[in-house]
């Protein structure tokens, strides 16, 4: 009899596994950095702090200094998990009546209008302070030497920069000089460089170190150089002074001041769970869309899962319809908990998810359709896309993340990190793309776009105000197996970020695919309500799958009426995960676009 020396499925790479720590990013380099600072010494805060500046270096075209950011933190000193809330809000300026008073009816997806209070870097100082063990140099310096010496751009950085290559042009003459080196695209495997934002980080870091004292005094030094220094003085003196040209068709400029970024604060919270069998899930508070994942849950309970096949008609039509249902409360309920009452015990709640399931048919529907909570919600205005998605590319604007059929285009990047004694970080670092709004001269990095999430409208949980935080599509997880901490998993994509979330978690759980699996494993979208990202229109019904769906499964669904749009092969979804049991430590990263990378030991 012949021995099957592997018996295990194919997998596109190996789930890594060892004792000391993993770390798993959208980029081998920033994952690189992250396993050295483990290596070095430094826990998995420390490790997260280090590879998310990094990332701002080697993936521009998904994130940057200038972004925002939600981290789930479990530490094991403090036995507990929780979210530090990096997503900066609207500025004192922000007014719904201002922004009608610029002819405007939908906040722009670029330029500076768009630009809420820049969030990351306070809340990396934030972690690294309060949970991490190493000084600021340790962190710094690996992003600092790849910004200054360069480091090979990957073809999808090259191919957003051609998108937006004569807007550069036209009108970002400081993004031309710095993402159009001598005048050109840059081509893939290109060693690039940003000096400027390298010399900005220098000098944060010599103000920082200037002033004795141990590390705790160093990163508050360099937080009062961010929000209170040269960094929130350049800001200001750009918003103030430019007008820049945005996706509306007109200039204007940003109402961002230094007196925000100085209000400003990153906070602590406590995590929304929600207990699915023998797991407890984890996400950020209602401020993010990272509830709808909680709210497939407690609809998806409902069915029996196990023992389904993960690219059969069933599983995939139970877990679209019960997104549709989940994304319409989130467009109705969703909002900033600070300014409105969002009912959220009563979304996760059996009564209300029992009678919600009654509308989950054998038949796709065709209907947007939110649940009633008396006293709570507002109207959404639906918007059909007409095309729209595709013509303002050029601008930088819409959804930048995914395509019409899955494609990568780029604006987050995502890691999971866990190290030896069992610390966990799960972040999803976003804004300040390349394309977003133009280079800030005097530091080298662009601001974020996350405003174009608010509305123009009165009366609405999500509708812009000053000081109020916008509906973030960033979407980490964790989970708690038995009570303990277990996996932390996430993936960019803006509002694909929870339906690819939610398959993968069912595909571990209920089909016992490893987590290397069940990121492999071919994968979906329902593109059936509202966009987060300017133009904020729908395409009811419509379901992109891969191409390795099985065609018979194809034709199911199309037979119970869903309107599928077939991508490539490889086109859904940039997951990363990584788990502890015991003393195993594992991790796994996505082979799409074939820069997300695991390492470990």
């Amino acid at each position: 009899m012949a021995s099957k020396v592997n018996p295990d499925p194919f997998t596109t790479r190996p789930e890594i596994e060892g004792t000391f720590g993993v770390v798993a990013s959208t980029h081998w380099i920033a994952t690189a950095v992250g396993m050295a600072a483990l290596e070095k010494g430094g826990n998995a805060f420390d490790a997260g702090v280090a590879t998310a500046f990094t990332l701002q270096v080697v993936e521009p075209h998904l994130n940057g200094p200038g972004g925002d950011v939600p981290i789930i933190v479990h530490d094991v000193k403090r036995g507990r998990t929780e979210v530090i809330c990096g997503q900066g809000p609207a500025p004192a300026r922000a007014t719904i009546a201002h922004y009608r008073s610029e002819g405007l009816d939908m906040v722009p997806g670029t330029g500076l209008l768009a630009a809420c209070v820049p969030g990351t870097f306070e809340s990396w100082m934030m972690l690294l302070r309060d949970y991490g063990t190493l000084r600021l140099r340790d962190v710094l310096e690996p992003a600092i030497s790849y910004a200054s010496f360069g480091h090979p751009l990957v073809e999808r950085a090259c191919a957003t920069i051609q998108t937006v290559e004569q807007l550069f042009r036209k009108h970002w003459p400081t993004s031309a000089a710095v993402y159009l080196p001598n005048g050109e695209v840059p081509r893939p495997g290109t060693l690039f460089t940003n000096k400027t934002l390298a010399a900005t980080y220098t000098r944060i870091l010599s103000e920082a170190e200037s002033g004795g004292g141990g590390r705790d005094a160093e990163i508050d030094r360099a937080r009062k150089a961010w929000s209170q220094g040269f960094v929130a003085e350049a800001i200001d003196k750009f918003c103030r002074t430019q007008e820049v040209m945005d996706v509306s068709g007109s200039p204007h400029r940003g109402v961002l001041s230094a007196d925000d970024m100085a209000r400003w604060q990153p906070t602590i919270e406590t995590p929304l769970t929600y207990d699915y069998g023998r797991y407890t899930v984890c996400k950020a508070g209602v401020w993010s869309q990272g509830p709808v994942t909680l709210q497939q849950l407690a609809l998806l309970k409902g069915f029996a899962l196990d023992g389904l096949d993960p690219t059969g008609p069933e599983f995939i039509h139970l877990q679209i319809e019960c997104a549709k249902l989940a994304f319409a409360d989130r467009e109705k309920f969703y909002g900033d908990p600070k300014f409105n009452e969002i009912p959220i015990a009563t979304l996760l709640s059996d009564a209300y998810n029992d009678e919600r399931r009654k509308l989950v048919a054998d038949k796709a529907s065709l209907d947007f359709r939110p649940g009633a909570v008396e006293g709570f919600g507002g109207v959404v205005k639906l918007r059909r896309a007409e095309g729209q998605r595709e013509a303002v590319g050029a601008l930088g604007a819409g959804e930048p993340t995914v395509g019409r059929f899955g494609e990568v285009r780029g604006d987050t990047v995502h890691f999971d990190i866990i190290d030896k004694a069992g610390n966990m970080v799960s972040s999803t670092p976003s804004g300040g793309w390349l394309q977003s709004s133009p280079v800030i001269p005097e530091i080298g990095f662009c601001l974020g776009s996350r405003a174009q999430m608010f509305w123009l409208e009165e009366n609405h949980p999500a509708s812009l105000a000053p000081g109020k935080r916008p509906r973030t599509t960033l979407s980490p997880t964790m989970a708690l197996h038995d009570g303990e901490p277990y996996l932390a998993w996430g993936s960019p994509g803006g509002d694909q970020q929870d339906q690819w979330i939610t398959q993968f978690f069912l595909r571990h759980v209920h089909c016992n695919l490893n987590l290397q699996e069940a990121i492999d494993a071919p994968a979906w979208h329902s593109e059936h309500f509202p966009i987060s990202f300017w133009p904020r229109t729908a395409r009811p019904g419509v379901l992109v799958v891969e191409n390795r769906v099985p065609k018979a499964t194809i034709e199911n669904l199309r037979q119970r009426g869903h309107i599928v749009e077939v991508g490539p092969d490889w086109s859904e979804g940039r997951l990363t995960a990584a788990s502890r049991v015991g003393v195993r430590r594992r991790a796994a990263a996505n082979p799409r676009g074939m820069q997300g990378y695991a390492a470990g030991r």
